[in-house]
C-alpha cells in the first residue's frame, strides 16, 4: 500500500525535495557517475540522465552542473567507434538504443548555450551526427527505429518513431542546422500517409512504417513536438484541446482517476490486433509504457502547455503533479518522487526517488514561473 501525505505540500516545497533527490542521485556506485534512482536503480542510464539535464539547468546547481558535464564527458569517451552513444553511461558495449544518440545531440547543443562553451565536445558531436545521418529507413529526413529501442523498452515503436524524430528535429535546431530541421518538418507534416500526420485527430502517430501506423497518442512525442517546434502554434493548440477532452473521456470510463494524463492511450488491449504476449507481463493496460502516468513525461507536457499558450491549464496540471510526486512505495520522506503512477487509482508502481521524476518536476517548475519553455 502506497502512503498518503497527511497535508498537500507547496510547489515551493516539492521544488526543494526535488533538488535534494538529485543531489543524493549525483554520485552512484559506477564511477561516481548519477544514480537513475535512490535505491532501485543504481545504474548510470542514459537516457534517464540526459532528460534530467533539463532540471538540472533549471536549477542552476554547480554540483549537478558538474555532474551532468561528467556524463557527456563519459559518454563521449564511451562512444561507438562509428558514433553511437550507448545505453549505460559507463558501458561502451551496452548498445543499440535509438534515443541514447539523439539525445546526446539535443543536450549537448543545450550545454553549449547553457555555459558559453561553444566547441564543447566537438569530435564527439561530429561524430553523433554522422550516426544518426545513418539512421534513415530511405535516405531521407526521418529516422528509423527497431521496436522496443527507445525509453519504451517494453512497447513496440516501429518505423518512424514521433519521439526520437521529434528529438532529431529538436537538436538539429538547436546545433543550428536549420534547413535540415526544416525538411524534416516538413516530411514529418505530410498528411498522405507518408508523415505523422493523423486522420480526425490533431496529434501525431505514435509511429507508422509503409502501410502501417499506431494513431494512439504517446505524450511525450506529442509534448517534444510542441517543445521543437515540430507542431506549429495552431496544432499546438489543437493538441493540447484534443488530449484533455480524451482524458475526461478516460475518466468517463475509469480508466483515469487523474488529473494529470497517461503516457499513451488508448491503452492496447489483449484483444487488440497489436497485442503481444509479453504485454500481460509487464505492459498491462494502464500500466508501465501502455498508460501509465509517469512524472518525467508530464514534467514534459507541463511545459509543452506553456508552449502552447495554454499558461492557465499548465499551472493546474503542476499543482496535480506536485500533489502526485508527493506518493511513495517506500516512504523516505514527504515526496516519492516515484517511476510511475497506475491512472485507474494513482497508486505508485515504480521505484522511488527516480532522478528525472524529480528533475522534470523542476523543470516543468521552472517553465510555469518563467511563463515560457525554456532551452529549447
Amino acid at each position: 500500500m502506497h502512503d498518503t501525505p497527511e497535508r498537500a505540500l507547496s510547489i515551493p516545497e516539492a521544488k526543494s525535495a526535488a533538488l535534494e533527490v538529485l543531489l543524493h542521485n549525483a554520485s552512484g556506485p559506477y564511477e561516481g557517475l548519477p544514480r537513475t534512482a535512490g535505491w532501485g536503480y543504481p545504474e548510470p542510464y542514459t537516457r534517464d540522465l540526459l532528460i534530467s539535464s533539463l532540471g538540472i539547468f533549471a536549477s542552476g546547481n554547480e554540483v549537478l552542473l558538474r555532474s551532468l558535464r561528467r556524463v557527456l564527458e563519459t559518454l563521449a569517451r564511451n562512444q561507438s567507434p562509428r558514433g553511437q552513444i550507448p545505453s549505460l553511461v559507463h558501458d561502451p558495449e551496452d548498445r543499440g538504443a535509438s534515443d541514447t544518440t539523439p539525445l546526446f545531440l539535443l543536450v549537448l547543443g543545450m550545454f553549449r548555450r547553457f555555459t558559453g562553451e561553444v566547441t564543447f565536445l566537438e569530435e564527439a558531436g561530429a561524430k553523433a551526427l554522422q550516426w544518426m545521418d545513418y539512421q534513415t529507413i530511405d535516405d531521407r529526413e526521418l529516422v528509423g527505429q527497431q521496436p522496443t529501442s527507445d525509453w519504451r523498452d517494453e512497447h513496440w515503436v516501429l518505423g518512424h518513431g514521433l519521439f526520437v524524430n521529434a528529438l532529431v528535429h529538436g537538436y538539429l535546431r538547436i546545433l543550428g542546422l536549420e534547413d535540415r530541421a526544416q525538411a524534416l518538418s516538413i516530411a514529418a507534416n505530410r498528411a498522405d500517409g507518408r508523415g505523422f500526420v493523423t486522420e480526425r485527430q490533431p496529434t501525431y502517430a505514435l509511429w507508422f512504417y509503409k502501410v502501417l501506423r499506431d494513431q494512439r497518442c504517446d505524450l511525450l512525442g506529442n509534448s517534444l513536438a510542441i517543445l521543437t517546434g515540430l507542431a506549429d502554434p495552431q496544432r499546438a493548440h489543437e493538441m493540447v484541446t484534443w488530449i484533455e477532452a480524451q482524458c475526461i473521456e478516460l475518466r468517463s470510463r475509469g480508466e483515469l482517476t487523474l488529473e494529470l494524463p497517461p503516457c499513451f492511450f488508448p491503452f492496447v488491449q489483449p484483444s487488440d490486433s497489436d497485442w503481444h504476449p509479453r504485454y500481460a507481463i509487464y505492459n498491462l493496460p494502464g500500466h508501465y509504457h501502455n498508460g501509465g502516468v509517469w512524472p518525467f513525461v508530464c514534467g514534459f507536457y507541463i511545459a509543452a502547455l506553456v508552449a502552447a499558450g495554454e499558461h492557465g491549464i499548465a499551472a493546474e496540471k503542476l499543482r496535480a503533479l506536485t500533489a502526485l510526486v508527493q506518493l511513495s512505495r517506500k516512504a523516505r520522506g514527504a515526496f516519492g518522487f516515484n517511476e510511475w503512477y497506475l491512472p485507474q487509482d494513482g497508486s505508485p508502481a515504480g521505484e522511488d526517488w527516480q532522478t528525472w521524476s524529480a528533475s522534470m518536476y523542476l523543470y516543468a517548475a521552472a517553465c510555469v514561473e518563467a511563463g515560457r519553455a525554456l532551452y529549447f
